[in-house]
């Protein structure tokens, strides 16, 4: 069984999949203890809280101003059992990109979700950056976390068509569907240890998932 932190900082939709998933039991070997945010009013804590009565902890800036942001993210981390062994983290809308000193302490245990078919357009306005280019196929990545901005081996990736009369805020919605399904069944796969991981190559054993990179 793992440990599982969700990190956010706004309304949380891909945190509720997650954890919609696993109160109706898709996900079973995965157990949520804590929901960080950085925002005091991210509305995702109230969510996690009410809706599935998962702890929040608030994390402004260091609450304790004798540690780094770091250094609290840790403690936190540590307060609810999610270590590198038998903890996993998971970015959900998380706007802070974490330091080298949490991503090596926690190697392979932080998934991430991106709106793009990385390593095309990585970071901030993924949906923009496809529309400006003139992408006519875009999606969202599953992603291990490493030291660079989007930068770490892929789990699973889904294809949205992009279509003429788009706009960022309809393609948004899009891939923001495709993504509160594919975010579920990475961490589930992930959980059940079905997958194998060669450098940046990593392969799913799973049968349901395997060759499911479909157009959405």
């Amino acid at each position: 069984m793992l440990n599982l932190a969700i990190l956010i900082s706004g309304r949380g939709s891909n945190m509720e999949a997650i954890l919609r998933s696993i109160e109706e039991g898709q996900i079973t070997n995965v157990r949520p203890k804590v929901v960080v945010s950085n925002r005091s009013e991210s509305p995702g804590l109230k969510l996690a809280a009410q809706k599935f009565g998962v702890p929040t902890h608030v994390l402004c800036k260091g609450n304790d101003k004798t540690l780094s942001f770091e250094d609290e993210l840790v403690q936190v981390l540590d307060q609810f059992g999610i270590d590198p062994k038998t903890g996993v983290i998971c970015l959900a809308g998380f706007m802070r990109i974490l330091s080298p000193i949490i991503v090596q302490k926690y190697t392979m245990r932080i998934l991430n979700v991106h709106p793009s078919l990385l390593p095309a357009f990585p970071g901030l306005h993924a949906q923009r950056q496809a529309l400006e280019y003139g992408a006519k196929i875009s999606g969202c990545t599953i992603h291990f976390v490493d030291t660079g901005v989007d930068t770490g081996p892929i789990l699973i990736q889904r294809a949205v068509t992009i279509f003429d009369n788009d706009t960022e805020e309809s393609l948004t919605q899009r891939i923001l569907e495709i993504e509160h399904i594919l975010y579920p069944e990475a961490l589930r796969v992930f959980s059940e240890g079905k997958l194998k991981i060669d450098g940046r190559r990593v392969s799913i054993t799973d049968s349901k998932t395997k060759n499911r990179n479909e157009k959405a």
